[in-house]
């Protein structure tokens, strides 16, 4: 405290000034681009013992807002990063407030679990003409990390303050599926929402047989048929130059019957609250959440039938063939992926949104497709591989800590499988007491243990003991902090990866 001081004096004196405080900002625990002068204040932020604080130097507007204790004969506080401080921030420097994406063909979410990615994630993303979408979290995170939107838009604020990067980001409220959710992440100032539709399809129609068919779709009402049936039924449509779609009679009443009640739900979600906010916000319609793909009729049926309820989508998720497991690369044959994609791609471009990749973690064997098919224009959706490189700094630098996480993940992995499906299986992994220190690195590479410490992260950080203090969450953060760096730097290699497999050009 007493260098923060100093260099306090300093700079208010005229002794030292920005550019000799960002040479000598490392030695001193300050972040060199997070240094500012405005209205007659200067402000930087600092990390003192773990945590990182807002310094506000010089008398005027912004010391009188932000929320502090006085230093240097009041001229002068340290803040803390709190939600009241977040909120004169992105007042003051509006570039710290997300916003919706309107310029970047291409976008990326890069979910932040803990809070501590954004440095990383911006570090990378400035190198690249990319939107990232820093503040990406779903309910189901929120309830596992014990976090609420506000946290998650306050991290990325500061990131971007820390990291100065002006150029843009979004927060996604993902996967949400109620409206009084998706007004709750409007209400924080997300600027992205993706709606889960899931509750709203009825995949059991997926199994019918005919007659049970039959009978299910005469139960719609009888003007509703008509109108869709005048519209669709054993219609033609040519989708560009290279698809025609035609919905023949069985699989018509089906696409109905799964998706009617879905499109209804988004319709009135984009009426009643997305079309309502004065600022713009990117709708996303997530159709993914099936345990069959989205069929190509199917989802020309649902880009119709949005257009013609006047909602305005920027993106859609359509449920793939093969699998897009987590934490690992694609499962299933690359040619039918090949010539799905493209084919969803084409509706897509015909309806003026861009398709939109959930759980875009790591299928590296698909990204050279899906950027080259789409020419960048596309959304994908990262998040549980940022906790996993989080996981690759406690392999490093403390592996009693990650003997202890990867066992506790091991003995909670069938509960965590009531959140998530996956392969991974700790039977093909040999004895944890069999492997060497030095050897444990290597299970941030194998795909069975990276789906059970993906899949496990909430599991882990809520723990507690019979005192009621944190098992691993404390551990797992102080580590973080301590290492702030390294994690950036796995981070940046493996985003990087992902960007430069989708063909993304470097700025310059």
């Amino acid at each position: 405290m007493e260098k923060l001081l100093g260099i306090g004096e300093d700079l208010l004196a005229g002794k030292i000034n920005i550019d000799d405080l960002k040479r000598e900002a490392h030695q001193y625990n300050l972040y060199p681009e997070s240094i500012y002068k405005k209205d007659g204040s200067i402000l930087f932020m600092v990390k003192l013992k773990r945590t990182r604080h807002l310094v506000v130097l010089g008398k005027g507007v912004l010391l009188d807002e932000f929320e502090g204790d006085y230093i240097l004969s009041n001229s002068g506080k340290i803040c803390p990063l709190n939600n009241f401080n977040s909120k004169v921030l992105r007042r003051h420097f509006p570039f710290t407030a997300p916003l919706a994406n309107r310029t970047n063909k291409t976008s990326i979410g890069l979910g932040d679990r803990l809070g501590l990615a954004s440095p990383g994630h911006i570090k990378l993303v400035k190198e690249y003409d990319v939107f990232p979408v820093l503040a990406q979290q779903s309910i189901r995170e929120l309830n596992l990390t014990g976090r609420d939107y506000k946290e998650v838009l306050d991290a990325a604020s500061w990131a971007v303050f820390q990291e100065n990067y002006q150029s843009g980001y979004g927060a996604d409220g993902d996967h949400l599926k109620s409206f009084s959710e998706v007004k709750m992440a409007l209400d924080c100032g997300f600027t992205m929402i993706t709606l889960d539709c899931s509750d709203f399809l009825d995949s059991s129609a997926n199994h019918l047989k005919e007659e049970e068919l039959a009978e299910r779709y005469s139960m719609i009402d009888k003007s509703v048929r008509n109108e869709l049936e005048d519209r669709y039924l054993n219609k033609t449509f040519l989708v560009g130059e290279d698809l025609d779609i035609t919905f023949e009679e069985l699989d018509f009443m089906r696409i109905v019957l799964i998706y009617l009640d879905a499109i209804s739900f988004a319709s009135e979600i984009y009426r009643e609250l997305i079309s309502q906010v004065e600022k713009r916000v990117d709708f996303e319609v997530s159709i993914d959440e099936t345990s069959f793909p989205t069929s190509i009729p199917a989802h020309f049926f649902i880009a119709s039938e949005l257009q013609r309820n006047d909602v305005k989508l920027k993106t859609l998720a359509p449920r793939f063939l093969g699998e897009f497991q987590k934490g690992i690369d694609y499962i299933g044959d690359m040619e039918a992926f090949k010539e799905n994609f493209y084919q969803h791609f084409l509706i897509a471009k015909r309806f003026g949104y861009k398709i939109s990749v959930h759980s875009g973690s790591d299928k590296f064997t698909i990204f050279p497709l899906v950027g080259d098919i789409t020419q960048g224009e596309f959304h994908l959706k990262t998040a549980g591989t940022n906790w996993l490189e989080a996981m690759r700094v406690i392999a490093h630098k403390d592996i009693h800590l990650f003997r202890e996480v990867f066992a506790f993940a091991v003995k909670k992995l069938e509960k965590a499988k009531a959140y998530y499906h996956i392969d991974g299986d700790p039977d093909k992994l040999p004895p944890l007491r069999d492997i060497r220190d030095e050897d444990l690195v290597g299970f941030l590479d194998n795909k069975d243990a990276r789906q059970i410490l993906h899949i496990t992260y909430g599991l882990i950080l809520e723990e507690k003991d019979s005192s009621g203090k944190y098992v691993f969450k404390d551990r797992i953060y102080n580590l973080l902090k301590d290492y702030e760096n390294l994690y950036d730097e796995f981070l940046n290699k493996h985003i990087g990866r992902h960007l430069e497999g989708l063909m993304l050009e470097r700025l310059g």
